[in-house]
């Protein structure tokens, strides 16, 4: 996409036409002449496609900061939600706390109680992080919003610092920035190592959280600048929902129209009738 610079659209009295519309813009004439030339300008359309002129060009500046489909953008924010709640998920305490469990005893047979960190639950939530942070990364690649890619850009980021602390847990970063997890060297990796990952404030998982949230807010915010989005209750936008609106305000002033113009029929008929 080509960038636009605003600094070339933000004074009308800069653009290059070859005209003075200083006295139409709020400034003063330096002459009779100057006005002459306005007049002039006015008359042969020249202001007009001045102005349009720099509309368009707003417009295109827009588009550059925002160039995803509502729809496109509504599954971007999804993903990003998804990862925040898988990271928090991680970061919580309760997680790596140690749980007491029943289980029979090798040697005697005789069902015993054991304390130990419930590792089936702590694979499954890593497993779910990595899932949702590798949807995102697809989801991001192919983006056309600039503020999305330079977030996107960030996370990854945050993810290439904390490789070799990601190593010890049996975590890599694979071909197109996505993790990759050995099970195995995971159920060896030694606790306070995950611990430092994934709990406590400026942990991996809690950066990469912040990162996700920052994603989503700027998803919902091109989305609200893009052509026929719309609210939903829950704060997303729907493209769908606008063209029902705009169906059903159609269908309204269709029905009005008709019934005008069904009235005005029938008032001319009784005009001819008397």
């Amino acid at each position: 996409m080509s960038s636009i610079n605003f600094n070339d659209y933000t004074n009308f009295a800069n653009y290059d036409t070859g005209y003075d519309f200083s006295a139409l813009l709020g400034g003063t004439a330096n002459s009779s002449g100057s006005l002459l030339s306005d007049y002039a300008s006015l008359k042969n359309g020249s202001y007009g496609k001045l102005m349009k002129a720099y509309y368009e060009q707003q417009n295109a500046a827009k588009a550059s900061t925002s160039g995803d489909s509502p729809q496109k953008l509504t599954l971007m924010r999804s993903g990003a939600d998804a990862l925040k709640k898988s990271a928090d998920a991680l970061n919580d305490a309760s997680l790596w706390e140690k749980k007491k469990f029943k289980e029979i005893d090798e040697e005697t047979g005789e069902e015993i109680e054991v304390e130990d960190y419930d590792w089936d639950n702590i694979t499954k939530k890593v497993k779910s992080f990595i899932d949702n942070y590798n949807s995102l990364v697809d989801k991001m690649g192919s983006s056309d919003t600039k503020n999305l890619l330079r977030n996107a850009a960030w996370m990854t980021n945050i993810t290439d610092k904390a490789q070799n602390l990601l190593s010890k847990a049996g975590i890599t970063i694979g071909k197109g920035n996505k993790l990759e997890l050995d099970e195995e060297a995971f159920k060896e990796a030694d606790v306070i190592t995950l611990k430092s990952l994934f709990t406590g404030y400026g942990s991996f998982a809690d950066k990469i959280a912040q990162k996700a949230e920052n994603i989503s807010k700027e998803a919902a915010n091109a989305a609200s600048k893009s052509k026929g989005a719309t609210y939903t209750k829950n704060g997303g936008y729907s493209d769908t929902l606008s063209k029902l609106v705009s169906s059903t305000v159609d269908e309204k002033i269709g029905k009005k129209t008709e019934e005008k113009s069904s009235y005005s029929s029938s008032k001319t008929t009784n005009k001819k009738e008397d």
